[in-house]
């Protein structure tokens, strides 16, 4: 019975702690290996988007969304909507790397992205609920 009544006790602060290594962990990656190189004009990027026939200020654009997001996964209040920003984006992604670019076997990145934010937007759904009440 005692199991029984603290098994989801326990559960609670695993999860949270799950989650904020994850949004940690993905959000420095996202500002300094994503967005970074995009803003900063690194070479690789710039021929991506030139690949894609997209024009600069997209790149830019790309790039600020992911740095949004980035730091908004650090910040408790914003982690959820951040999430979900960036699963929409990771689904944009996923279908330019598989229709545009070509991608192949590259599609599994922005796929596993999003599978990551979509589980911190469901940890950090409160933050969601929050959001909307207003």
């Amino acid at each position: 019975m005692t199991v029984v009544d603290t098994a989801p006790a326990t559960a609670a602060p695993r999860l949270h702690r799950t989650l904020w290594v994850i949004q940690v962990f993905l959000g420095v990656f996202l500002v300094v290996a994503s967005a970074g190189p995009k803003l900063f004009g690194e070479a690789y990027a710039v021929q991506t988007f030139e690949d894609m026939g997209a024009p600069t200020w997209f790149r830019y654009f790309v790039g600020l969304v992911e740095l949004a997001g980035g730091a908004g996964l650090l910040v408790p209040r914003l982690a959820g909507p951040a999430a979900v920003g960036l699963a929409l984006l990771m689904v944009g992604a996923a279908i330019t790397q598989a229709a545009i670019l070509h991608g192949g076997a590259l599609v599994i990145t922005p796929v596993a992205l999003f599978a990551l934010f979509v589980f911190i937007a469901w940890g950090r759904r409160d933050s969601l609920s929050r959001l909307l009440k207003r």
